[in-house]
């Protein structure tokens, strides 16, 4: 698989307790997307051992991990469990830019330290700023009155500033983002939804094509894969969609 093809670009949400339908989604993925991604369900009922059991095999061991637990702690807190992440080989984990410049700069630092024994890269860092299910009225609700795209734009700000590697946001942030940060700061994109598909509890979504267009890096999909009849089979209609 190429890496920059579009296929390579689509993380599949593994978003299950289930160990035996996460390793069956895993086998099925493997080949059709660039990785999946693993978040608090899977890694509070399975832990690191979890990881390694659906990744471990020849023939998923390929496919990139994003571990999206989202730390936020104190900065001491959160490099450790960057460090302690590291056996894994996560290629992209998740912290909140809420936490503060010191937190994300001792995120940044510690995750500068990783290195894979196999030559991949690093584990980069990816800073979440408002996330996809929360609107303007559901950030007042908790005190924040300003409308998202300017709390999104302040929070990835302080992000670039404390050393992130990227951005886990909104469809409806990227072409704003990669104007505002340049283009090294790489944009992961929840709430994307084929044009088959339906939004959910996503308030802010778009498609694969659209968001690749606006300037997205990686695309992360969910239901629209993991609960098809055949997963693989979303995946590679998702690709053909990109490519149409």
């Amino acid at each position: 698989m190429q890496p920059n093809s579009p296929a390579a670009r689509i993380y599949a949400a593994i978003d299950t307790t289930d160990l035996d339908r996460a390793r069956a989604l895993t086998h099925a993925l493997a080949g059709v997307v660039g990785g999946v991604k693993v978040g608090k369900e899977f890694f509070t009922a399975h832990g690191p051992e979890g990881i390694r059991a659906i990744l471990d095999a020849p023939e998923t061991r390929h496919l990139g991990l994003f571990l999206d637990l989202k730390f936020h702690d104190i900065p001491n807190t959160v490099a450790g469990a960057i460090r302690a992440a590291a056996p894994l080989a996560p290629s992209w984990l998740t912290v909140h830019a809420s936490g503060g410049p010191a937190m994300l700069r001792a995120a940044a630092d510690a995750a500068a330290e990783t290195r894979c024994d196999d030559g991949r890269p690093r584990t980069r860092v990816l800073a979440v700023t408002v996330l996809t299910s929360l609107d303007d009225e559901d950030l007042e609700a908790v005190g924040q009155r300003s409308p998202v795209s300017t709390q999104v734009e302040r929070l990835a700000t302080l992000a670039q500033d404390n050393g992130i590697d990227g951005l886990v946001c909104s469809p409806r942030e990227i072409a704003l983002l990669r104007n505002r940060l340049g283009p090294d700061m790489a944009l992961v994109v929840p709430g994307i939804r084929p044009t088959w598909s339906v939004a959910g509890d996503q308030k802010r979504v778009t498609t694969p094509r659209d968001a690749l267009a606006a300037g997205a890096d990686v695309l992360v999909i969910g239901r629209p894969i993991t609960q098809a009849e055949s997963p693989a089979a979303a995946a590679r209609q998702i690709v053909d969609e990109i490519a149409a």
